[in-house]
């Protein structure tokens, strides 16, 4: 499925389009469909193949319609569709062959599917799908991923206000850095006080990410938040800036030695559970619930400019880094340096 090779599956179609389609009524097979703009004439070219069959050509549209919408929406891999065919008998009964194309390294996806192999257009709907394997993808009509597309139907079925309400709170500032109005300082200061507390309190729930040290802990906790927490807790998302830090140093400098830490710790507790270990993902998880425990009895201060101060100071130590370099241990009491 190279470059040099994808061009069969459209030269093939092509001939067959327009060698078979002129004794259409005899053999009983229509061909339509084709690539670039031919494409999206497929839906009427069915219904007009309905108009000469009895068969419903709006259904058989629809179909044409649904299978490009999950080729190129629902399956997300880098590859973009650039042919459609359709083939269909008189008795109804259809094929798809779509083939895709992903610019960057010329190489070739095709997709097939066959009317007596699709029960669901949103659940394993493919009879094959050919080309090599570019590692993982997001694929919404995998049968794994229906609890996603339930997820997605019940936002799509909120009632506009409710989502409108919840959108403002992800409109961006205009001026640069965190202010102390951005934060809700009682949350982040329950996530600072965990991270500090758990190196001398016995927390059971997260003795299975022993090992971490305080501030790689801190992270976490913003980070399980962001995975497992409900819509009301991302009222003031500037405080997750405060997980890793910022390439502009807004907060604070990316904290690259925690940010990968992190993700070796998310990428542990992945492939844990793939081998039904939960114990890794369920402590993460704890995480944020702990925190928010902890915000009941927490006192906040007004002390963000301190805590901001205190984070660019100890930055080095973390493999602090912006777009202008990497953070160097401050010299006479000054914020931080950069190579």
């Amino acid at each position: 499925m190279d470059w040099n090779s994808s061009g069969v599956t459209t030269a093939v179609m092509s001939a067959l389009k327009k060698s078979l389609n002129p004794h259409s009524k005899e053999l009983g097979i229509y061909v339509c469909g084709g690539k670039g703009k031919q494409s999206l004439k497929t839906p009427q070219e069915l219904i007009q193949v309905g108009e000469r069959t009895g068969l419903d050509g709006y259904d058989l549209a629809r179909s044409s319609k649904l299978s490009t919408k999950v080729d190129n929406t629902t399956i997300q891999d880098g590859f973009q569709l650039y042919f459609h065919s359709f083939v269909v008998s008189n008795q109804g009964d259809w094929s798809v062959i779509q083939q895709a194309i992903q610019t960057q390294n010329s190489t070739a996806r095709r997709y097939h599917w066959h009317s007596e192999d699709v029960k669901s257009f949103v659940s394993e709907p493919h009879s094959a799908i050919c080309g090599e394997n570019l590692g993982d993808i997001l694929n919404l009509v995998d049968i794994k991923a229906q609890p996603t597309q339930q997820f997605i139907l019940n936002i799509a079925g909120e009632h506009p206000s409710k989502i409108l309400k919840e959108v403002r709170h992800l409109v961006m500032s205009t001026y640069k850095g965190i202010q102390a109005k951005d934060i809700d300082l009682k949350r982040l200061g329950s996530i600072l006080w965990l991270a500090q507390e758990s190196q001398h309190t016995n927390f059971e729930e997260i003795l299975l990410l022993k090992g971490l040290g305080p501030r790689t802990l801190q992270s976490l906790a913003l980070v399980s938040e962001v995975i497992h927490s409900t819509p009301s807790r991302f009222t003031d998302p500037a405080r997750f800036s405060f997980a890793h830090g910022g390439k502009c140093r807004g907060p604070f400098p990316i904290l690259t030695k925690v940010y990968d830490e992190t993700i070796e710790t998310l990428k542990s507790s992945v492939e844990r559970a793939k081998m039904g270990q939960s114990d890794k993902n369920e402590a993460i998880k704890k995480l944020s619930d702990l925190a928010q425990r902890a915000e009941q009895d927490f006192v906040a201060h007004d002390n963000l400019e301190q805590l901001i101060e205190k984070e660019n100071k100890e930055a080095w130590r973390y493999g602090g880094r912006t777009t202008k370099g990497f953070s160097k241990k401050p010299k006479n009491g000054q914020i931080g340096l950069f190579d």
